[in-house]
């Protein structure tokens, strides 16, 4: 990739076999800038993956391997990687090495498609928290996301040593913004600059740092980074309340806990890990720990929490498919079916294209014949590599619970199940956002032209949010993404990894239009040239439905007045229409379109003539039904000190914007608003000038909402020019 040497171990892994109850599928989430990437970088030099602290600063970071990542500061693609810990203390679970294969996802609302695709097969999350911002946006949005993929999650307090940070703040704002119930199960000694370990609340124990594990030449020796000590005498009743309060919580989700600490008697240590545990993985409860990944503070125990409460696959219900028609179960085990999922696609120059798969049940071997069930294809997986960031080693099986790559799948793309032939189940796909910004592209030189095309397909296949298309008008490239951003890096992308020099246009909003009421119309296609005709006619209804459930077509032609085989160009014909657009050359959303009536020809009629008709009939009702426009409106989160808070709310003001209201968070002010993207390019730059560059804005998709009828007349005019 960009700049980068990916390399590929020659040497073929056997025997790597790990029992599935030790083996973690973890990934780490959480807003921008909270931390998620050094925290992964202290979790692979405490686990021995690697022998130097990496650092976001000075882009020596294992999992931010991309040029534009080490450059920019951020992530943008998830990383994998696979490192082994060794479980020691007195736990819910055995003592032993434990196999975690971890996800760093992007923070970055733009590329959110990564971590959508990421919570869908990871059994397990870190959701890291920044002590000072407590509960930020992009925080909530992935918090919903793994919500919606019933992910277990333990919550990590970072930044303990930052100016502001508030442990029990940050307690409250997960209970209020998350509605979710955080345990405590370590809490800070000191904050800010005094911030040097943490209690272990269920154990009664002190751990304190001291030195930089840094200086370790070449070893990782983790007990020579903190020392294990009794609780300071002045902090004694404060963990025997946290630890009240965790045990109640505990109880709340386990009667034989419950029974216990009604009658006065408390559990012990191991039966309350047990319990929370189960808790754990149900998503009743979420233990919380904290403190410092910069500081190297508190990630062993967060790696123990890793091992002790996020579930193993067998912990988690079988995965569920689709076979002729029926509701299929796949238990974890080597000795089942083979079922796995496409996740992920990605084109290495050295390697080729890369297939990432989670691997549900069965073994899958290098060389060996699998079925894409979802294309119905055969494929053949040529080569398997476990992932490490942009190291690949070969292995020659990958087995049960794990997430591999594989070298050969030329047809499988992201959402994907490929599985046994002799067993064809169809897991449940991964469903991604719709583009709300597109820009028109084209290659500098001829020479680029067709590099230009060949890297297009590429990046659309390995980003499910990024789109192409053509407009037959201009004959124009349009790409669309989630945001300035993540059209930016792209084009960037294209450049680096492709060579392809290409000019873009300025940013387009993706409008959309849809209708009003409810209307029928007809479509009547006759052409006569001689011989053969062609016939088509039909009625349609057209119906609006709530804003974003998109598009229905029903079948109500009674007694044979249209012929069953010309009912699909039909619905072919209106999809085309709507997708064309109707007002403005925008697609048509949110309606049902139901055909009730017809006539044919039993010589003239065809299948390309009631298409035509088709297409005539939904515009027809469109017209009569009232079209308007609709466009994207961004939640708009500006975190500003409060001095320039009049000045901020007045510039958003004038951008069409609805003020939702303001809070306090920590030191700083947060505006809310609801603002039409149309109005918000450039953004940053303004704020920055307008608060000396003091704050900061958080900008995600919020919904689609119709366009005011002044500015509506001037994009459809615009259009038509």
């Amino acid at each position: 990739m960009a700049g980068q040497k990916a390399s590929l171990s020659q040497v073929v892994t056997k025997n790597r076999e790990v029992a599935l109850d030790k083996i973690r599928n973890i990934g780490i989430i959480a807003h921008i800038d909270a931390g998620k990437t050094t925290t992964t970088e202290r979790i692979l030099f405490y686990t021995g993956r690697t022998y130097k602290l990496g650092s976001v600063d000075e882009g020596t970071t294992v999992t931010d391997w991309m040029a534009q990542e080490r450059e920019r500061g951020i992530t943008i693609v998830s990383a994998a990687i696979t490192a082994f810990w060794e479980l020691k203390q007195d736990s819910s679970v055995e003592h032993g090495n434990y196999r975690i294969n971890i996800i760093d996802t992007p923070g970055h609302v733009d590329f959110t498609a990564e971590v959508e695709r990421s919570l869908r097969v990871l059994d397990g999350g870190i959701t890291v928290l920044d002590a000072e911002e407590m509960v930020q946006s992009q925080t909530e949005t992935v918090w919903r996301q793994a919500d919606k993929y019933h992910v277990p999650r333990i919550i990590f307090v970072n930044k303990m040593d930052k100016l502001g940070a508030n442990f029990d703040g940050t307690l409250a704002a997960v209970r209020e913004r998350l509605g979710a119930k955080p345990v405590v199960l370590t809490f800070p000694i000191g904050s800010e600059q005094s911030f040097r370990g943490i209690v272990s609340v269920l154990d009664r124990k002190a751990y304190i740092w001291e030195g930089d594990p840094s200086a370790v030449s070449g070893q990782v020796d983790t007990g020579a980074v903190y020392t294990e000590t009794e609780v300071p005498e002045e902090l004694v009743a404060q963990m025997e309340k946290y630890r009240a309060q965790t045990i109640e919580a505990i109880a709340e989700t386990d009667q034989g806990i419950l029974e216990k600490y009604v009658g006065g008697v408390e559990p012990d240590t191991h039966e309350l890990k047990s319990a929370l545990r189960r808790a754990t993985i149900k998503s009743e409860l979420f233990p919380t720990f904290c403190g410092s990944s910069l500081r190297n503070k508190g990630v062993q125990p967060l790696l123990d929490a890793v091992v002790e409460y996020l579930p193993s696959p067998i912990d988690l219900p079988p995965v569920t498919g689709q076979w002729n028609g029926n509701t299929e179960e796949r238990k974890p085990g080597n000795d089942e079916p083979l079922s796995a999922l496409a996740f992920k696609v990605q084109t290495d120059p050295h390697v080729g294209r890369l297939v990432w798969l989670r691997i549900y049940s069965g073994v899958l071997k290098a060389g060996q014949e699998t079925y894409n069930t979802t294309k119905n294809r055969r494929e053949r997986t040529s080569r398997l590599v476990l992932m490490h960031a942009d190291q690949r080693e070969l292995v020659s099986e990958a087995y049960s619970g794990e997430i591999v790559a594989a070298v050969g799948l030329r047809e499988t793309v992201t959402g994907d199940t490929v599985a046994d032939s002799s067993y064809p189940l169809v897991l449940e796909s991964i469903a991604f956002p719709d583009p709300v910004i597109s820009l028109a592209i084209e290659p500098k030189t001829r020479s680029d032209q067709e590099k230009l095309g060949e890297a297009l397909g590429k990046l659309s296949e390995e980003d499910p949010t990024f789109r192409i298309r053509s407009n037959p008008e201009t004959g124009q490239t349009i790409i669309s993404g989630m945001g300035e951003l993540h059209l930016e890096i792209l084009v960037d992308r294209m450049r680096r990894e492709f060579g392809v020099e290409a000019t873009t246009g300025s940013p387009e909003v993706a409008y959309k239009e849809t209708i009003k009421g409810l209307a029928e119309g007809e479509g009547k296609y006759i052409r006569q040239t001689g011989g053969h005709g062609q016939y088509g006619h039909c009625f349609l209804k057209v119906e609006p439905k709530g804003r974003g459930e998109g598009f229905e077509f029903i079948n109500k032609i009674k007694g044979g007045a249209i012929p069953n085989e010309f009912i699909p160009p039909i619905e072919k014909g209106v999809v085309e229409a709507l997708s064309n657009g109707i007002l403005a050359g925008y697609p048509v959303v949110d309606l049902s379109v139901t055909v009730f009536d017809g006539t044919y020809h039993d010589v003239d009629s065809s299948e390309i003539a009631f298409k035509i008709a088709g297409s005539m009939a939904v515009q027809d009702a469109a017209r009569k039904a009232g079209l308007v426009l609709l466009e994207p409106i961004m939640k708009v989160e500006v975190t500003t000190p409060e001095e320039f808070m009049g000045d901020v709310i007045g510039d958003l003001s004038s951008r069409r914007a609805q003020i939702l209201g303001t809070e306090k968070r920590g030191n700083s002010t947060i505006v809310l608003a609801r603002v039409p993207l149309a109005e918000i390019s450039g953004y940053t730059t303004t704020l920055r000038s307008l608060t000396q560059g003091r704050a900061n804005p958080y900008v995600e998709p919020s919904h689609y909402e119709e366009v005011p009828n002044n500015i509506a007349e001037k994009i459809i005019s615009a259009k038509k020019s």
